[in-house]
């Protein structure tokens, strides 16, 4: 396990980004254009991203970006 230290600041602007890459990528994943392989790629990297979402924000913030299957 990998601790981080970091100040309020800090923790609002990773939440800031990550939830700019969240509404990037779920914005791209409503385009029907995209191939089937990319599109899981994208849900795995909002899996992760997401993953990282629920440590920096909160439970109310986190629940906006829940993806619905």
């Amino acid at each position: 396990m990998i601790g981080l230290l970091v100040d309020e600041r800090e923790r609002k602007e990773m939440e800031y980004l990550i939830k700019r890459e969240l509404e990037e990528l779920l914005l791209d994943m409503e385009d029907n254009r995209i191939d089937h392989l990319v599109r899981r790629a994208m849900k795995e990297r909002y899996r992760i991203l997401f993953q990282l979402f629920r440590k920096v924000a909160e439970d109310k913030e986190c629940r906006k970006y829940i993806l619905n299957g």
